[in-house]
């Protein structure tokens, strides 16, 4: 079961069936009939012009975005898939405040929805810091699929760990 390690949480008769499907070798079919596709945002520029369109219609005038990376440090691993930095610099009398969203590089290659979901998870700190109700609400409000595209998300990182590549 410490292949299943992204499915923490979920009810033991969910993690029962994802065992039978990967058991039978299935995951990657279902994965891929769900998400067919890969998304086409390579750089860091195109990323900050999604997150920023993102942003624009659904958080208004909040505050504002500095920087979006992709960055390849961030470990999936330990929980992280991406992270969202408010950063306050004291530079003699002024402060200026940077927030930057840096989004794990495993995700360049992976289907839209994920990187949506992800950006929106992030985009969401903007207002609320916490992983609270409101919190969530706020993310479904910009993604309704919002909890699918999550399991569907730790799906294809259990498949990453136990397959590889999915889609090539």
């Amino acid at each position: 079961m410490n292949q299943l390690k992204y499915l923490t949480g979920y009810q033991a008769e969910t993690i029962e069936q994802v065992q039978k499907i990967i058991d039978d070798g299935r995951l990657g079919e279902i994965i891929l009939s769900r998400h067919p596709t890969r998304h086409g945002i390579r750089t860091d520029k195109q990323l900050y012009e999604y997150t920023m369109d993102l942003k624009s219609q659904f958080l208004g005038k909040s505050q504002p975005l500095s920087r979006v990376t992709y960055d390849s440090k961030i470990k999936v691993i330990q929980h992280a898939l991406g992270q969202h930095h408010y950063i306050t610099k004291a530079h003699g009398n002024k402060t200026k405040t940077v927030n930057e969203i840096k989004i794990s590089s495993v995700f360049k290659d992976a289907p839209e929805a994920f990187l949506k979901m992800i950006t929106v998870h992030e985009l969401s700190h903007f207002r609320e810091k916490e992983h609270n109700k409101s919190f969530y609400q706020l993310c479904r409000h910009m993604e309704p699929q919002y909890h699918q595209y999550e399991f569907d998300l730790r799906l294809y990182l259990t498949y990453l760990d136990i397959q590889g590549e999915l889609y090539k």
